[in-house]
């Protein structure tokens, strides 16, 4: 059970090939796609999902470019590689909101993906610190079992 699910929320339902792809370029997803939607803009890969997305997005004039460009392919690739560098930096620029978008598109209030994202982050600083404690512990018990303090 996901995290999403054991929150009460709906069931994860991947889309198919083709509404990924419409997902992709911005579109909306049916009702009973909500929860992965939501799980797709909050899992710990979510920023890698979103550059994803936005590679789908500029592949199509990228194509275009090295097709159609009457010119060198040199220029051609200078072209389209400055053309991805462009639209990677303003993705990544806008990556938060963008993310809360798609989560508004799905039904969700504004500010949902950025709370789950948030919540489960203080959940791993917690998971972390109660790790680090353990291990201080134990190396406190060893040091006091070596030295017989």
């Amino acid at each position: 059970m996901t995290d999403h699910e054991a929150e009460g929320a709906e069931p994860v339902v991947r889309p198919a090939p083709h509404r990924w792809l419409w997902y992709a370029l911005g579109g909306g997803l049916p009702a009973r796609h909500r929860g992965w939607v939501l799980h797709d803009t909050t899992t710990s890969t979510w920023w890698l999902r979103h550059i994803a997305r936005s590679l789908v997005q500029v592949a199509l004039p990228i194509a275009l470019v090295m097709l159609l460009l009457p010119a060198g392919w040199g220029l051609r690739l200078a072209a389209a590689g400055g053309g991805l560098a462009l639209a990677l930096f303003y993705s990544l620029a806008y990556m938060p909101e963008t993310t809360e978008n798609r989560v508004v598109k799905a039904g969700y209030p504004a500010g949902t993906a950025t709370a789950h994202r948030e919540r489960a982050g203080l959940g791993r600083q917690q998971r972390e610190s109660e790790r680090k404690r353990a291990a201080a512990a134990k190396r406190a018990a060893r040091y006091r079992d070596r030295t017989g303090r």
